[in-house]
């Protein structure tokens, strides 16, 4: 048991990460855009600024996995992470879900205004895939980074995370089943967080693609407790914890587990959900894979408090 308030090795691991995609996302917004202007500013403000970078961690460790080096494996990371940061601003903006704090700052268009960050989130869309196609990834395959460009696009847009708020927005004051609400965030969330996976498998080439159906059962079990307990820290957490205004989804009357199953069977769906991560994994562990960084990810995810 790790020792009250220091850091755990996946602590140092995460940290690692995070730092090495935060310096490629600035090394490619450097040279392409203009400086000093508040598009820049609302980009950086929101990409760079906090966050636990769990989708690029997911991309590197997964990579890993098939020993693939991380210099192959940055510009993915970097193309997911502003993949997400893209959705957050917009996620934000005052005709979706209207929130002036995001990871304990103003949200982007509080600091920056409406039109720019409509912008910044238009423009880290258009870098995650100029990323993609020029970023160096020297033994990654053509047609394997072609896949990744495909896999982005589609966790993007109508079968991903478009399609899911889109679903969500139109669910807002509607009692829906929890079926529904299960495929709102498989889209929403969890497609974002299975790209991640299948792009640090994708660079591995035939080795990864022949276990993405197994990686695809782990990352929808993790997209879907990330939610869930998305939902119970709504109800559970504080502003100072969570970064955000808590009771956010209730004033919306937004479908949520805590709402449609009640706090208690909720905390137990994430465990079933937990539970289900672990079972992927441990196909992957007959086989001889070191599934100890994606064990202590889905350990996080549950017991997070932000």
């Amino acid at each position: 048991m790790p020792e009250l308030g220091k850091p755990t090795p996946f602590d140092h691991q995460l940290m690692f990460f995070r730092k090495r995609v935060d310096r490629t996302i600035l090394h490619c917004i450097e040279p392409r855009l203009i400086h000093d202007s508040a598009l820049v500013a609302a980009m950086c403000h929101s990409t760079l600024l906090g966050g636990k970078r769990l989708r690029p961690f997911l991309v590197y460790t997964t990579g890993q996995m098939f020993g693939i080096t991380h210099n192959n494996l940055d510009a993915p990371a970097a193309a997911v992470e502003c993949i997400h940061a893209y959705s957050l601003i917009h996620d934000d903006l005052p005709a979706m879900d209207n929130d002036n704090l995001r990871r304990g700052y103003p949200t982007c268009h509080i600091k920056f205004g409406e039109a720019n960050a409509i912008l910044a989130g238009d423009a880290l869309q258009s870098l995650a895939f100029s990323i993609l196609a020029d970023v160096e990834m020297p033994d990654v395959a053509l047609c394997d980074r072609l896949a990744m460009v495909s896999e982005v696009a589609s966790a993007s847009g109508i079968t991903g995370l478009c399609g899911g708020q889109s679903m969500d927005l139109c669910a807002e004051g509607k009692q829906i089943e929890l079926a529904e609400l299960e495929k709102i965030h498989l889209y929403k969330t969890g497609s974002l967080i299975r790209t991640a996976i299948r792009l640090g498998a994708l660079a591995a080439g035939v080795s990864g693609r022949a276990v993405l159906p197994v990686l695809d059962r782990y990352a929808d079990a993790i997209g879907l407790a990330f939610q869930v307990q998305d939902d119970i820290l709504d109800v559970i957490g504080t502003t100072e914890k969570i970064g955000k205004r808590p009771g956010a989804d209730q004033q919306k009357r937004k479908n949520t587990y805590p709402a449609l199953l009640g706090i208690e069977n909720a905390k137990a769906k994430l465990c079933g959900l937990y539970k289900e991560a672990l079972s992927a994994l441990n196909t992957l562990a007959i086989q001889s894979y070191d599934i100890s960084p994606l064990q202590s990810l889905a350990s996080f995810i549950i017991q997070r408090d932000n």
